[in-house]
């Protein structure tokens, strides 16, 4: 057997190769040495021909490394000062934020191992192979929060309900919106709320923190929206929390001529842009802790206009555009290719040329290296201000396991 294993080996590198013909004739001398069937032969030289496994604990050849360390260096640097995107929205968001440091000195050539080599082979990354090359700084966040919507039956039947699936507008105007709680581990007391604003149609970000969710506090906060927001607000879509569906907020609503609308109860996927924007904005850049302070609530609000910017200039998204199916036949979503939103408001064409350039001139002067000093400065302070706090409660609002033991007999020993 061993000697037909080799003379197997031998004829199988051949026979891969081989034409039909070629095969035929190999296949015939295999069989006149070995003595197998034609079919056995031909089994056991498609199978020598096959490459073996590895084996097990044997390490794979590493992949030589195409970009250099330099390049490597400065994309550790630029993917921090862009709020540590995803390689997908790093890879489109590449020239603006390259010229962005470069304009205001954060990236000068000839210094930390930044040159013009290194920013050619920045921009030639594609987006899994910048996933790869950062993978060993990624981390991630233990603590996670709890869900403080309230329903209201308050004016709820009045008011028109929007479903996951609905088409969205085509112009910039309407807004998904939702609050978000600095509880902590616990809803006992007052705590700080932000309202989450997002544009549907641009992915546009507005956001402000207030006392608690009073109405008076959130329709505060929704003024401070209409007021910061580069278009006209023409829609406003919420949950059905009391916050909201309220005479207050339905009243000034009415007065402006913005279409009021709510989602359908127990369904967040009727509002999945707004809870994507809760995690990858909110929680993101303002933590798990619990706020409770005039100090920790100032901090807040100093910290988001800085993470709007961030998002709105220098943050592509994607959004779905169409159904497709897979090879299996499997329905799936089909998604644009990722746009900052400031470059979505421009393709809609409904600024005036006077706003345009204001916001030509309002990115410019943004330095996303001193954005990311200042939003790190602020999340220190409010980390040093709520860490001992939360931690302390999450250990009093821990629960102890119940005693399973209780009230069983055990069958003593023989």
């Amino acid at each position: 057997m061993a000697a037909r294993a080799e003379i197997t080996a031998k004829y199988a590198r051949a026979y891969a190769k081989a034409s039909k013909k070629d095969k035929g004739r190999l296949l015939d001398e295999v069989v006149a040495v070995t003595g197998w069937s034609r079919d056995n032969a031909r089994r056991r030289i498609a199978k020598a021909a096959k490459p073996r496994p590895r084996a097990v604990g044997e390490a794979r050849k590493p992949r030589a490394r195409k970009y250099s360390y330099d390049a490597t260096k400065t994309l550790q640097r630029v993917w921090a000062f862009a709020g540590f995107e995803c390689g997908k929205y790093l890879a489109a968001a590449m020239p603006a934020l390259l010229d962005a440091l470069e304009r205001h000195g954060e990236l000068v050539a000839g210094k930390n191992r930044y040159s013009s080599s290194a920013r050619a082979e920045l921009e030639e990354m594609s987006p899994a192979t910048i996933d790869r090359y950062l993978a060993p700084a990624r981390a991630k966040d233990p603590l996670r929060g709890i869900s403080t919507t309230t329903p209201s039956p308050l004016l709820r039947s009045s008011i028109q309900v929007r479903k996951a699936g609905d088409e969205v507008e085509d112009t910039p105007g309407f807004l998904e919106g939702d609050t978000v709680a600095h509880c902590g581990p616990t809803m006992k007391g007052e705590f700080c709320r932000t309202v989450n604003l997002t544009d549907m149609r641009t992915g546009w970000v507005v956001t402000r923190s207030t006392r608690n969710n009073a109405h008076l506090n959130v329709l505060a906060a929704l003024r401070h929206a209409v007021e910061q927001v580069p278009f006209e607000v023409t829609g406003l879509d919420f949950d059905n929390g009391s916050e909201f569906i309220n005479h207050d907020v339905i009243g000034w609503a009415a007065e402006r001529k913005i279409f009021f609308t709510r989602s359908r109860p127990y369904k967040k996927n009727d509002q999945a842009t707004i809870e994507s924007k809760n995690g990858h904005l909110v929680r993101r850049y303002g933590f798990y802790w619990r706020y409770d302070t005039p100090e920790a609530l100032t901090l807040l609000n100093q910290l988001w206009p800085l993470v709007n910017d961030r998002l709105n200039f220098f943050t592509p998204t994607k959004k779905p555009i169409d159904w497709s199916t897979d090879a299996a036949g499997r329905r799936k979503r089909v998604y644009d290719d990722p746009k900052t939103p400031f470059d979505r408001l421009l393709d809609a064409r409904v600024l005036s040329p006077i706003q345009e350039t204001a916001l030509h001139a309002r990115r410019d002067r943004l330095n996303p290296a001193d954005i990311a000093r200042r939003v790190q400065s602020i999340q220190d302070r409010l980390t040093g201000l709520a860490r001992d706090q939360t931690l302390a409660l999450q250990a009093a609002t821990a629960t102890t396991l119940p005693d399973t033991t209780r009230g069983v007999k055990l069958r003593p020993a023989s």
